[in-house]
């Protein structure tokens, strides 16, 4: 059998129910990732991440629930009037009495979330029933809708909950005309084998969207994303850097990251890619981390080569050693020397490796080692560069 030679060999299988290449990104750093231990947002700031995110090209952001504070009703209102193209959402508990407020602040949909694990029914509902949270859920729902507003149900802690009461409340939910179903991974306990088929199951209970969220307790946040849309999931949620409660929630980034060997030309079309590193460090530096040295796209280690082999394949052809390219990124393949701002030709870039090589058959080297030497070696060019101008 012949193979194509400009066929893309990270492409998925071929499924209808796959979602890989048509599906929307919910991002939740103004409502998730406020819940990160180090956060906390001005109004300003709120704005500012706001209007990069919408700039990037997300579809919907998420906001903390305007019944928190006197402030977050504030922040909620002034950024439901920047109109941004981004639809704007909230997030609450699935009670009637906290629907209306939120209804009354300018924004585009409301998503309600309610425990159904047995954890949660005992401990945080006080025991009820899934007759009485599924007769709750509707109830909210139809209010929701009556005042305009885009509704979104969730269930809590779904791959904890038993799953034909999962199914029923969000077939029951789906009946009663609810925009999207979420299923949320609240304490990070899922597996991509659970998650895909939890997924696939739901996308044939309910005509809805789904919608997904995902914690990264045991590193699984992106690859849960990635095979909930290719199970029929139609939303994801992410915040920047993965911020949020504990270790956080599916990274944006990181999910572009995975996106890009698969539906290159959808996420090139639809996002701004070239604007992910300025939000990075914004986000960032409001809440007092380093991006980390091996964040995908945008970590200094990303796009790094250090074996020689490795490092000679690249110069010759990149894709031997990388999957993603860096100027999708906006963002150039730099050596150690470009990254401390300093200029050398290839013959002296050979030159000063060697003598590094040379020191580290002597003793370890950690990175301040190598970069002294670099730039010990650039200042003697310099001097003789100068002595040459002086003689000349």
């Amino acid at each position: 059998m012949s193979v194509s030679g400009n066929k893309n060999p990270y492409q998925t299988v071929g499924d209808l129910l796959s979602n890989v290449n048509n599906f929307k990104i919910i991002e939740s750093t103004l409502r998730e990732g406020e819940q990160f231990a180090n956060s906390y947002f001005t109004r300003e700031t709120k704005i500012k991440i706001a209007t990069m995110l919408d700039d990037f090209g997300v579809d919907y952001i998420e906001l903390t629930n305007p019944a928190a504070s006197p402030q977050s009703r504030e922040d909620c209102e002034a950024i439901c009037k920047l109109g941004l193209k981004a639809k704007i959402l909230t997030h609450t508990r699935c009670t009637i009495e906290a629907s209306p407020l939120h209804c009354d602040c300018g924004v585009d949909g409301v998503d309600v979330v309610i425990g159904t694990s047995q954890f949660l029914r005992e401990h945080s509902l006080g025991g009820k029933d899934m007759v009485a949270i599924t007769k709750q859920a509707i109830e909210v729902i139809e209010y929701i809708k009556s005042r305009g507003c885009e509704v979104r149900f969730s269930s809590e802690d779904s791959f904890r909950s038993d799953l034909v009461d999962l199914l029923s409340i969000y077939r029951a939910v789906s009946n009663a005309g609810v925009g999207r179903v979420g299923v949320a991974d609240t304490v990070g306990c899922a597996s991509p084998r659970q998650v895909y088929d939890l997924v696939r199951t739901l996308r044939g209970c309910v005509s809805t969207d789904i919608e997904v969220h995902f914690h990264d307790d045991t590193g699984c946040a992106v690859a849960n994303a990635f095979t909930a849309l290719e199970a029929g999931a139609t939303h994801v949620d992410t915040s920047v850097l993965g911020i949020g409660e504990r270790n956080g929630i599916t990274p944006m980034g990181a999910l572009m990251a995975r996106m890009m060997p698969t539906s290159r030309d959808y996420i090139l079309s639809k996002y701004k890619l070239h604007k992910l590193k300025a939000i990075e460090d914004f986000v960032a530096e409001a809440v007092e981390i380093n991006v980390p040295f091996n964040n995908p796209i945008t970590g200094f280690c990303a796009f790094t080569h250090k074996a020689g082999i490795h490092a000679k394949a690249i110069l010759n052809s990149p894709s031997t050693y990388e999957i993603l390219k860096p100027e999708d990124f906006g963002l150039s393949r730099q050596s150690r020397v470009d990254q401390l701002g300093l200029k050398m030709t290839d013959d002296q870039i050979k030159e000063v490796t060697a003598k590094i090589k040379q020191m580290a058959d002597i003793r370890p080297l950690a990175i301040d080692d190598t970069d002294s030497i670099i730039r010990s070696f650039h200042l003697e060019l310099q001097d003789g560069a100068d002595g040459q101008k002086a003689q000349n």
